[in-house]
């Protein structure tokens, strides 16, 4: 059964929290719908961090992520809100065909972006500069 947007994205919200708890940490929800942020994440400092998560999927070589939230009327996108640290302080993004989270500063997303990627294996070109590796992602 393939899942809507919606559905997917309450999906991850799921996956995040339960791997923010198996970590040790505590998680909140904000009410409603009108947040920029899906979760907060409650270090044992006190430190309350906005989490914005998102469902992301992979080819086998990068991991690519949807860093904004389109706000759809009539299936069609009225706004796009590109996500930044004025904003948030983390995108979570969980990849369902490696079941696994990962997790980005929001000071990786500068003054904000429409996808980001995240590089399982090097690049063709062996590239290192601006990549990604998705291994550098994976704790908070």
């Amino acid at each position: 059964m393939e899942l809507n947007r919606k559905a997917k994205g309450d999906l991850a919200e799921l996956k995040v929290a339960t791997d923010l708890r198996a970590r040790g940490y505590k998680i909140a929800l904000p009410y409603g719908e009108d947040w920029d942020f899906d979760l907060i994440l409650c270090r044992e400092s006190g430190a309350l961090e906005r989490v914005q998560v998102k469902h992301a999927c992979t080819d086998g070589r990068v991991i690519k992520i949807r860093p904004r939230s389109d706000s759809i009327t009539g299936g069609k996108v009225k706004a796009t809100k590109r996500y930044t640290a004025a904003t948030i302080d983390w995108i979570a993004a969980w990849e369902p065909t490696l079941d696994r989270c990962f997790y980005v500063p929001a000071g990786e997303l500068g003054e904000g972006m429409n996808i980001m990627y995240l590089r399982l294996v090097p690049s063709r070109n062996n590239q290192k500069r601006g990549i990604r590796l998705a291994s550098e992602f994976t704790t908070i």
